[in-house]
C-alpha cells in the first residue's frame, strides 16, 4: 500500500475525499472530507456511531437495536484499511475514497463490522498455516429506468434497444463498448483486477470476473469497490447498472459466484491430488459448505427480491448438492488443471455484501475441514429434477434458519448475527407494505 500521506502529496488535483466503511447491507457509510484535512483521518481515524454499520436498506436506524438508544448511540473509531486511497472515476471532479473499518475505543475490532468478520475467519485459516485463494464473478444488469417500465438502455452505437437475452454475444458487448472501455480503464485506476466480460442470460445482463488472489480481504474489497464503480459509472453514461438479484420476472437473475482453493504453508493447493477427483480435504470443505448452506441462505439471499431469483430451472441453484462440472448444482468442482482444483459456490445473488459472502463460504469450508466432514455423493444430471434438500424458499424462513442455526456462530460473530437479524426483520416488516414497483425502486440503486 502506498502511504496515504504520500499519495495525497502526489495527487494534488484531488480536492475532496470520501471515507467509507461497509455496513451489513454492503452500503458505503461515511463522510466527505476536504483533501487538506485528510491527514487527520489517516493519522487519527474518524468517528461515527456503531449503529451506522447496522442500518436498514433505507439507511434508517434499527428500531430495537441495542446500538442506538439503549447504549446512548456510542461512537466507534474508524481507521484506514491497508487499501489506502482509491480514485473514484465515476465522479466529475478528482476525488478519492479511503476505505475504513471500525474499532472500539480500546483498539479492539468491532465484531459487527462485516470486514472484521471476514478477517476473523482468515485468522483461523492462518493459525492452521492455510491461505484461501479467492475469485468472484459478478453479474449485473444495465437498465434504462427513466420510464415506468425497466428496459435495456438504447445502444450508444446503434441507437437501438435489444429486447432479448444474448448469451455470450460479442454484439451485445460491442453495443456498450464505450461503457465497458471506461469501466476497464477505471478498474486499472482503482487497481481492481477485472478480467473477462461476457453477456449473460438476462435482459441487458453482463458478467465480469475478478482474478484469483491469495488475499481474501482484498478480493472482497475489490468486489465492494467494483459494485460502487459499476453503478456510479453507468449513471455517467446515462443509464443505471444494478446488482439486484431479479429485476425482470421473465429472465434469469444476477448471481455472485465465488471460486476458491486453499494453499498450505508451502504454497501447495491442498485440493489438488494430481487428478480430476481432488483430495479428501476438498471433500471435507465441500461437506462444510453443504452443511452450512441452508442456515447461511440469509447471507446469500439477503433481500426480499433475492428469492425471486432462487427458483428451479432459472440458472440459480435451489437444491443443496455438489457435482463435478455441473452448473445446476449449488457447489461445482470445475474441470481443468489439477493444480487449479477449486470449489465454485453458486448460490449467492449479486445483491450480497461481499465481505459476508466470503466470510460465510470460507468459514463453512473451514468447519468441514476441521471436523473432517464427508459430503454425500456428487450428483449427476439436472439438479432441478432431483429430490434434494432445499435452501429456504422465502426471506422469513431464511431468517429463522439463520437465527436458530448451530453452525453460524462457528462462522460469524455473535454481535453480527444479532445485528443482521434485527436489520432484516425490520426490512421485512416495511417491505411487506410496498408494491413490487416500490420494492424495485428501493433495490435498483442500493444493492
Amino acid at each position: 500500500m502506498t502511504d496515504p500521506k504520500t499519495w495525497l502529496r502526489k495527487n494534488p488535483q484531488v480536492r475532496t475525499i470520501r471515507v467509507a466503511a461497509a455496513d451489513l447491507n454492503g452500503q458505503p457509510r461515511g463522510k466527505r472530507v476536504p483533501a487538506r484535512f485528510a491527514h487527520k483521518v489517516v493519522e487519527d481515524g474518524t468517528r461515527f456511531p456503531f449503529s451506522a454499520l447496522n442500518l436498514d436498506i433505507w439507511g434508517e436506524d434499527i428500531d430495537d437495536s441495542p446500538l442506538v438508544f439503549e447504549s446512548g448511540d456510542r461512537d466507534g473509531v474508524l481507521r484506514p484499511t491497508d487499501r489506502g486511497f482509491v480514485p473514484m472515476p465515476w465522479l466529475e471532479g478528482p476525488t478519492a475514497l479511503l476505505p475504513i473499518w471500525m474499532y472500539h475505543e480500546n483498539g479492539k475490532p468491532y465484531e459487527g463490522d462485516p470486514r472484521h468478520a471476514l478477517a476473523l475467519v482468515l485468522k483461523r485459516y492462518k493459525a492452521l498455516g492455510l491461505t484461501p485463494v479467492v475469485a468472484l464473478e459478478l453479474e449485473f444488469f444495465l437498465i434504462d429506468d427513466s420510464g415506468k417500465t425497466l428496459q435495456v438502455p438504447v445502444s450508444p452505437r446503434s441507437g437501438k434497444r435489444r429486447k432479448a437475452a444474448e448469451v455470450l454475444s460479442i454484439r451485445a458487448l460491442d453495443q456498450f463498448d464505450t461503457f465497458f472501455t471506461d469501466l476497464y480503464d477505471a478498474c486499472e485506476e482503482m487497481d481492481i483486477p477485472a478480467d473477462t466480460a461476457i453477456s449473460e442470460a438476462g435482459l441487458g445482463q453482463f458478467e465480469i470476473n475478478l482474478m484469483h488472489q491469495d488475499d481474501a480481504l482484498r478480493a472482497a474489497d475489490d468486489a465492494w469497490l467494483f459494485k460502487m464503480l459499476v453503478k456510479g459509472l453507468a449513471r455517467r453514461h446515462g443509464f443505471a447498472a444494478s446488482f439486484m438479484a431479479k429485476p425482470y420476472e421473465d429472465y434469469a437473475g444476477s448471481g455472485m459466484h465465488m471460486h476458491f482453493s486453499v494453499l498450505d504453508s508451502d504454497g501447495r493447493n491442498i485440493f489438488d491430488d494430481g487428478g480430476p477427483r481432488g483430495t479428501d480435504v476438498l471433500r471435507h470443505a465441500i461437506a462444510g459448505c453443504l452443511a452450512a448452506m441452508h442456515d447461511s441462505t440469509l447471507v446469500f439471499a439477503p433481500h426480499l427480491n433475492s428469492y425471486d431469483r432462487l427458483i428451479p430451472e432459472n440458472h440459480a441453484p435451489c437444491g443443496i448438492c455438489w457435482a463435478y462440472e455441473n452448473r445446476t448444482s449449488a457447489i461445482r468442482v470445475p474441470s481443468g488443471s489439477p493444480a487449479a482444483r477449486r470449489i465454485e459456490h453458486r448460490v449467492a445473488g449479486g445483491d450480497v455484501n461481499p465481505y459476508l459472502l466470503v466470510a460465510a463460504i470460507l468459514g463453512a469450508a473451514l468447519t468441514g475441514i476441521e471436523d473432517a466432514q464427508e459430503p454425500p455423493e456428487p450428483i449427476s444430471g439436472n439438479a432441478y429434477a432431483q429430490d434434494l434438500p432445499r435452501i429456504p424458499a422465502d426471506w422469513g424462513a431464511a431468517m429463522d434458519a439463520f437465527e436458530q442455526s448451530a453452525i453460524m456462530p462457528r462462522i460469524l460473530p455473535e454481535d453480527l448475527i444479532r445485528n443482521l437479524l434485527l436489520t432484516k426483520r425490520q426490512e421485512l416488516y416495511y417491505m411487506s407494505e410496498l408494491s413490487p414497483t416500490e420494492q424495485v425502486e428501493i433495490y435498483l440503486d442500493t444493492v
